[in-house]
């Protein structure tokens, strides 16, 4: 007998699950029929329906109501007397009862009347006990000769039992014999039975109900029943199929004499096929421990949880019923709404399976007999686990700097739970309370998928620059499920990546005075996430208390003097001396140049005295394009002649002469016979001369009459001009026009302020910023004022800085120190939260002084000596309301 291809791909165990219920304190119940709550007649069963609505939550037992008694239905006597039990994770529940069932009340095989008490433990109390009774009259008169009930827990088979004519008042005499297991054997009823494994194995009726089977006798019917799991069930495989069969002989005691039935039943224990998202049960056509000769096949049906289909209804859901030579073939389509899915989460991977029940009815006769047997199998169905991984979409747009990203799908019984950060594990409120959003979509199909939205700037986010312009992000993610109702965890694992170029490089700036250069560092968008190198030295905490550093959330500064080891020295003239800073922001991780600045700027200095008692000294330094100098080995024309003083970056010389009249001329250069020096190395020479007139005589000619006229100095007059301008922004190569004020300025933004000395080309002149002050209205001693710039420098208490820039000499600028520049940040003034007017006027008082003259603190040079000891720091604030924070303003100036 041939096979179908790939048959018993897996098999199914049947068992049952009924509760067992424990013995109950005196509670009161409340007997009620229950929404959700419905019975029916399913052939020769009654089926009681619960859907989740009443069972969720609650613990369910049940109780056979026979006549005023309740019978607890254990797994075992379900099994024995003809009750099963399915029902699926959310609480819908399914509940058979054969109508040849123990405690089935029948009226002559024709009206039945079953009844069941169904208890609802709530868990969370179990006190809490509401009870159903469910009552149902079935009508059944269609019996076979023969019928054969495959449940998933047990089979049954009765047959239609002979009798020679007789009144029908002793035939119902034999209707309740024997009918309850356990019951003494009757005058008319079940005498004893053998069971074939195929060796024979006699019983007496108590000892087959002892070992778990049920035998009774009807009016018309001799009924046994027998569990999957005794030990007389044997195992056959018909067609390919894996059977449970059960052969026994029972005899019976009946008013004319003993009689015995052979009796079978053989139910599929498999025979399932899942292929191409199709369910096919493949069905013995010709049940050979049930089939002798030829038969021909009456009646076929298909149904669903124990009812019937007709053709209409199988067609609408894509159920096929067919026949082979050796298979009856229910074919069910995966998905099918009759079934439903399940999660599973084995080994923390997400699976799924499908469970359904279908059932076939099969009416066939045996040939040349009038002798029918129907055949009825519940099956239920579940495919094996299917790997199911979720589908990761990421939907991040870079430019939103939002990492989005959307996992799914999954079935209704997912819950996410948590989500693990690079910081640590989260639950999803406390994401939902981080700022990140966690959404979850439900789908008409009963599907569900989740979103996560996550900020690039989080500090659960990952960064790394790649490019120096370039930041590329990371969020490694690991999402915490638990399938319903087990809350058995998974986990997936998803690592995100976007790139930006958002990188806002460090930027320097400098100036410098007569005796420092002046550095100050803007961050930028990655902040301190750099090291500084001045000249060749790191700046170390060291270097920056050496420096005067200081520092705010935005930029930092400090101060390095001219002769410092960090500068350069380029040139010395006859009276000043060129430096270099360089100042370079190189990246941690990469060595990335980020930003740097050469800075050079000529000092005043005396490099050649010459003094009237014949004394000369001289000021030598190393020269940046002489590396290798070694100033201990310098020395005159006259080699003997070493510095009086050297370091490793400057030397002094000093000697005298006595003759009487003369031009003094000497060479500074390097001992050629120095063996150490390199041949690369390039010559080092530096001429110095003094014209001396030494023992001149001069006579002087002097008159004691008195002078009767003080000689008097005549005042001079001229005009010196000074004008204020703004400009339109930091290159001061634009200038705002007369018609164009007052300007529009937002509220911090910088305002670029150019003040300079006119008509003058005196390279001696200096102009210095004094004060400057901002005012309400245009009179320039008008309260409230705001100061700008107090005693020289930037007022220290002010929260808008403000920010001195060097000047450079250009096309439009011939004497740099003729001009001075500064910016602030536009503000208004306000006075308890409102503001007082939208327009500011600037003021400034400005000097000008004689650079080489003999001159106080104020024209030594701008901001000299800061009153405070941090370069632009915050100081106190004049008669002034505090600048508001929002909202524009109007810009007017007067000098």
């Amino acid at each position: 007998m041939g096979k179908p291809e790939r048959i018993l791909v897996w098999t199914f165990m049947i068992a049952a699950a009924v509760a067992l219920a424990p013995p109950r304190p005196d509670l009161k119940h409340n007997s009620q029929s229950g929404s959700g709550l419905k019975s029916d007649c399913a052939g020769n069963l009654m089926r009681v329906t619960l859907d989740k609505a009443l069972a969720v939550g609650n613990q369910l037992e049940v109780e056979a109501i026979n006549g005023t008694k309740f019978v607890a239905l254990t797994p075992s006597l379900a099994a024995q007397c003809g009750y099963s039990m399915e029902s699926d994770p959310w609480g819908n529940t399914r509940i058979y009862t054969s109508l040849m069932g123990c405690y089935v009340d029948n009226k002559d095989d024709e009206t039945f009347n079953a009844g069941l008490r169904l208890y609802m433990y709530h868990h969370e109390n179990p006190s809490d006990v509401v009870n159903h009774d469910v009552t149902k009259k079935c009508s059944y008169t269609r019996w076979a000769s023969r019928e054969i009930l495959c449940e998933r827990n047990y089979m049954e088979v009765s047959h239609h039992m002979a009798k020679p004519a007789e009144a029908k008042g002793q035939a119902k005499a034999e209707t309740q014999i024997n009918t309850t297991p356990g019951e003494s054997d009757g005058a008319q009823g079940i005498w004893k039975m053998t069971f074939y494994t195929p060796d024979p194995v006699p019983m007496v009726l108590r000892e087959a109900i002892q070992a778990g089977y049920a035998a009774m006798t009807t009016t018309n019917r001799l009924v046994v029943r027998s569990p999957y799991d005794t030990a007389e069930t044997t195992s056959e495989e018909v067609a390919g199929v894996p059977m449970a069969v059960l052969k026994v002989s029972a005899y019976y005691k009946a008013s004319d004499g003993l009689r015995t039935v052979n009796m079978a039943a053989a139910c599929p224990t498999g025979g399932v096929l899942y292929t191409e998202g199709v369910i096919s049960w493949y069905v013995p056509r010709r049940v050979t421990p049930l089939v002798d000769g030829n038969f021909k096949i009456l009646e076929m049906f298909m149904g669903i949880n124990g009812q019937r289909l007709d053709t209409s209804q199988m067609a609408a859901r894509g159920y096929t019923l067919s026949t082979t030579e050796f298979h009856i073939i229910v074919e069910i389509p995966l998905g099918s709404p009759d079934g439903y899915y399940k999660s599973h989460a084995p080994d923390y991977q997400y699976h799924i399976t499908y469970s359904v029940e279908p059932m076939l009815e099969v009416l066939w006769r045996a040939e040349d007999t009038q002798d029918d047997t129907r055949y009825k199998i519940l099956f239920p169905i579940t495919t094996p686990l299917m790997p199911s991984p979720p589908h990761i979409k990421d939907d991040t747009v870079p430019q939103d700097r939002m990492f989005t990203l959307y996992v799914g799908t999954f079935l209704h019984d997912v819950a996410l739970t948590n989500v693990t950060f690079s910081t640590g594990v989260l639950t999803v409120q406390e994401s939902m309370t981080r700022g990140f959003s966690v959404q979850e979509y439900s789908f008409s199909n009963g599907s569900k998928s989740f979103s996560l939205q996550v900020p690039f700037d989080a500090d659960v986010v990952l960064k790394h620059n790649p490019e120096r312009l370039v930041t590329s992000y990371f969020l490694p993610l690991v999402f915490g499920f638990v399938t319903l109702p087990e809350e058995t965890p998974f986990a997936l694992s998803v690592d995100l990546q976007a790139s930006l170029q958002d990188v806002v490089l460090p930027t320097i700036s400098g100036s410098c005075d007569q005796n420092n250069f002046y550095i100050i560092v803007e961050y930028g968008s990655q902040g301190p996430s750099f090291q500084t190198l001045v000249g060749s030295q790191q700046l170390t905490p060291e270097l920056m208390e050496t420096y005067n550093f200081a520092e705010n959330n935005t930029h930092f500064s400090f101060v390095v003097q001219d002769r410092a080891n960090g500068s350069v020295f380029e040139l010395t003239t006859a009276d000043s001396l060129r430096a270099r800073l360089d100042v370079v922001l190189v990246d941690y991780v990469n060595y990335w140049v980020l930003a740097d600045l050469s800075l050079t700027c000529s000092f005043p200095y005396v490099i050649t005295g010459c003094n009237p008692n014949g004394t000369m000294t001289a000021l030598v330094f190393k020269m940046e394009s002489v590396p290798n100098l070694d100033m201990s080995m310098l020395t005159l024309t006259d080699q003997s002649c070493k510095p009086v003083f050297h370091n490793a970056r400057f030397g002094v010389f000093a000697f005298n002469f006595f003759d009487n009249f003369m031009l003094y001329e000497n060479e500074i250069s390097l001992n050629n016979g120095a063996t150490y020096m390199s041949p690369v190395d390039p010559e080092y020479r530096h001429k110095i001369s003094c014209y001396y007139v030494v023992n001149d005589t001069q006579t002087v000619a002097f008159n004691s009459e008195p002078i009767n006229k003080q000689p008097a100095a005549e005042i001079g007059s001229g005009q010196l001009m000074v004008q204020m301008r703004l400009a339109e922004d930091s290159s001061y190569n634009f200038f705002y026009q007369a018609e164009a004020y007052p300007v529009v300025k937002y509220l911090r933004q910088p305002l670029y302020f150019e003040v300079e000395l006119m008509y003058s080309s005196d390279p001696q002149l200096e102009l210095i910023l004094e004060n400057c002050w901002a005012t309400l209205h245009e009179d320039r001693t008008s309260l409230p004022s705001w100061d700008i710039i107090v005693d020289g420098c930037v007022n220290r208490d002010d929260s808008y800085v403000t920010v001195f820039h060097p000047v450079m000499m250009d096309t439009r600028v011939a004497v740099p120190s003729h001009v001075k520049r500064f910016s602030m940040q536009m503000f208004t003034f306000t006075e308890d939260g409102e503001v007082l007017k939208d327009e500011i006027h600037v003021h400034c008082d400005a000097m000008v002084c004689n650079a080489n003259g003999d001159a106080d603190d104020s024209c030594r040079g701008q901001c000299v000596n800061p009153t405070g000891t941090k370069p632009y720091s915050q100081q106190g604030r004049k008669e002034a309301q505090t600048p508001a924070t929002e909202g524009s303003s109007l810009l007017a100036q007067s000098c």
